[in-house]
C-alpha cells in the first residue's frame, strides 16, 4: 500500500530529529530566546508563528494570528490538519521539500545549523474553502547534545497577492557570510549563489517591508538619513526596480533575504 504524504513527511522528521527528545531547557530560557530568534523573519504579508518540537512532530505554540490568516483557531491546529490543507497538488512537492531540507540540515556541521533559514511556498486552503500562496518560513530554534535539531520556529504569512500562480519553490538563505541556495532543485547539486544585495542594504529593506519610513529606519540602524535614502536608491539601481513595492516583489520571489 502507498503511504500517504503526510506519513512520509512524518518519517523524515523523524530521520533528522532524536525521538521523543526532552527539552533540557526550561519555559523561560524559551521564551527569551523567542525574540532574539523571530528578528531571523521579516513581515510581509499577514503572518502568524509557531514553535513545533520536531521529534514529537507536534506544535507546541502556534499564535493566535492564524485566525487572521486562514481562518482557523490555533487549538485546531495540528501536524496533520494544517498538512491536509496543503494544495493536494503541492503536498507531494512538499514532501519532496521536506526531504531535501532534512539532507541539507543533517550536511551541515552543528554550528552552523542556525546560520540558516529554511525557506518556500506553497499553497494552503483557508476556513472558506479558498487557497492562498503562504511563505513558509523556519529557523532551527534549539538543539539536542548530539546536534540534531529539537525544535524549529516557524512563520506562515499570506503572500497571496504577490505570488499567486506558479510552482513552488524552496530556498536556504545563509546568515552570518554563510552562502544562500536559491530555488533549489529538489535532487541536484546546490549551488550558492552571490549576495545581490549587501548586508546593510539587506537590513534597511527589511524595515522598508515592515513599513519603516526613512526617518525611522535611520533611528533603528543608527545611520544618517542620507544613508538610508542611499542604500535604497543604490538597490533600486542595481536591481532595475521602480519603487520601493516592485523591490520588495522581487526580494521576495528571488529570496535576497
Amino acid at each position: 500500500m502507498n503511504q500517504k504524504p503526510f506519513d512520509i513527511a512524518k518519517t523524515i522528521w523523524e530521520h533528522y530529529s532524536p525521538p521523543q527528545a526532552v527539552s533540557e531547557a526550561g519555559k523561560d530560557k524559551l521564551a527569551k530566546d523567542l525574540a532574539s530568534s523571530l528578528l531571523r523573519f521579516f513581515q510581509v504579508g499577514e503572518s502568524y508563528y509557531y514553535l513545533f518540537n520536531v521529534s514529537t512532530a507536534e506544535f507546541e505554540y502556534v499564535s493566535p494570528s492564524i485566525e487572521k490568516v486562514l481562518g482557523y483557531r490555533p487549538e485546531d491546529a495540528t501536524l496533520a490538519f494544517l498538512f491536509n490543507k496543503v494544495h493536494p497538488d503541492d503536498q507531494k512537492i512538499f514532501v519532496n521539500f521536506e526531504n531535501e531540507v532534512g539532507h541539507f540540515l543533517l550536511g551541515l556541521p552543528p554550528e552552523k545549523i542556525f546560520k540558516y533559514k529554511i525557506r518556500m511556498d506553497i499553497r494552503m486552503q483557508k476556513s472558506d474553502g479558498t487557497y492562498t500562496r503562504i511563505l513558509y518560513q523556519v529557523v532551527a530554534f534549539e538543539q539536542h547534545q548530539d546536534g540534531r535539531i529539537l525544535r524549529t520556529l516557524g512563520s506562515h504569512a499570506d503572500i497571496g497577492y504577490l505570488k499567486m500562480e506558479g510552482k513552488p519553490t524552496l530556498s536556504f538563505i545563509g546568515f552570518d557570510g554563510e552562502p544562500s541556495y536559491i530555488d533549489v532543485k529538489v535532487g541536484n547539486e546546490l549551488i550558492p549563489i552571490k549576495n545581490t544585495i549587501s548586508r546593510r542594504e539587506r537590513e534597511v529593506l527589511i524595515c522598508i517591508m515592515n513599513g519603516m519610513g526613512a526617518k525611522a529606519i535611520a533611528g533603528h540602524l543608527y545611520i544618517s538619513l542620507e544613508t538610508v535614502y542611499r542604500h535604497r536608491k543604490n538597490m533600486l539601481k542595481r536591481t532595475g526596480c521602480q519603487n520601493s513595492a516592485e523591490l520588495i516583489s522581487k526580494a521576495i520571489r528571488e529570496g535576497w533575504i
